[in-house]
């Protein structure tokens, strides 16, 4: 069964809501482990655009700020309900959420 690696972009404050929607949709399961994910801050930068409603920001300004990095791990038939939970608790309009296949011999 492929395993799919999971990268989150989100803010400092909503660090809990995300780890506890990506668990309770059933990502971080390593073998006999639950809720195994790692969170690091990080620096990040954009520019909202016409018509978007920024979280943090305003249109049309270059924006740079600390955001957390939150890793997991899912089967990736998990992987629709877990990007559809983390969105559900996610607090940006356009949320970052990479799913990358994992290489397992």
């Amino acid at each position: 069964m492929p395993r799919l690696k999971i990268e989150i972009s989100v803010p400092a404050s909503h660090v809990d809501a995300v780890l506890d929607a990506l668990h309770a949709a059933g990502a971080g399961r390593v073998g006999d482990y639950a809720r195994c994910s790692s969170v690091w801050r990080v620096a990040g930068t954009w520019q909202p655009l016409p018509g978007a409603r920024p979280y943090d920001g305003e249109v049309g300004a270059v924006q740079h700020g600390e955001e957390c990095r939150v890793e997991s791990v899912c089967e990736a038939e998990q992987a629709r309900a877990v990007l559809e939970a983390v969105r559900a608790a996610h607090p940006y309009e356009e949320a970052v959420i990479h799913f990358l296949p994992l290489y397992e011999p």
